[in-house]
């Protein structure tokens, strides 16, 4: 069943998206050669906990950290690790869920490490263009009485433009008192087709591509996600909550 939040519920939501749209920002100086992985989720559960947040990661069908970080060909749920060092180039994607009184956000952005943006390679570059329009696109459609297809449509033609292989076997979600609630968002699918959208509704839209094929394994570990042909993965993610006059995506700096 959809659950559709009331303006308490939408309010709690706002302020736990905006705690993590901060968070992202800052870090953006954090994530930087010679640092582990689990350093970097010792840094994300710190601010957590001085935000008065709440993990819905950490604990989440056993999983021990507050992030999900994944480098290169993980596409998502990747371990932080003592071991895994990030280096120059590097592509890393950060993903993070916290609750704010019981309400969610969820967020995920990529970040290249110590490469300006003007010197990224053409490749990467477009990678990285296509996830984020591919979101917006997607976001742009989250409107009343459209249907949920249409946003899967929206994304999944953009990334098609590009070329890239659109990731079948992990999709978006609704989320609000849980991190995952009904419906699913794939990021694929028939316009046109789906429930209606209605004032309320909030979903966590999240573009899962690769630079090859779509297909995508689970790692011995028990939860990273690799690309099977080692190509490069993305992910993007926002929480955008649907009202009568445009989407509010709470994950980014905005009003209420």
């Amino acid at each position: 069943m959809i659950t559709i939040k009331n303006k308490d519920a939408i309010e709690k939501m706002y302020t736990a998206g905006q705690h993590l749209a901060e968070m992202f920002d800052q870090l953006q100086q954090v994530v930087v050669s010679g640092i582990s992985t689990y350093a970097l989720d010792q840094w994300i559960e710190t601010f957590i906990r001085n935000r008065k947040l709440v993990s819905e990661i950490k604990g989440y069908g056993g999983y021990r950290f507050v992030s999900c970080i994944s480098r290169n060909d993980e596409l998502v749920h990747g371990l932080p690790s003592l071991n895994t060092i990030i280096k120059e180039g590097d592509l890393i994607k950060i993903d993070v869920c916290a609750s704010w009184k019981g309400y969610c956000a969820d967020m995920a952005r990529p970040f290249v490490v110590d490469i300006r943006p003007d010197c990224l390679s053409s490749s990467l570059k477009q990678l990285i263009e296509a996830g984020q329009k591919s979101l917006d696109a997607g976001i742009a459609v989250a409107l009343p009485g459209r249907n949920l297809f249409d946003i899967s449509s929206a994304i999944e033609q953009v990334l098609i433009r590009y070329g890239y292989g659109v990731v079948r076997d992990f999709v978006g979600h609704g989320i609000g008192r849980s991190m995952h609630e009904d419906p699913e968002v794939p990021n694929f699918g028939i316009a046109g087709k789906g429930p209606k959208i209605v004032s309320g509704m909030a979903f966590a839209l999240e573009p899962m591509f690769t630079e090859g094929s779509h297909e995508v394994f689970v790692d011995a570990d028990g939860w990273t996600v690799k690309t099977s042909d080692k190509s490069l993965a993305m992910h993007h993610e926002d929480t955008v909550i649907i009202t009568q006059q445009a989407p509010l995506i709470i994950t980014r700096h905005c009003s209420l």
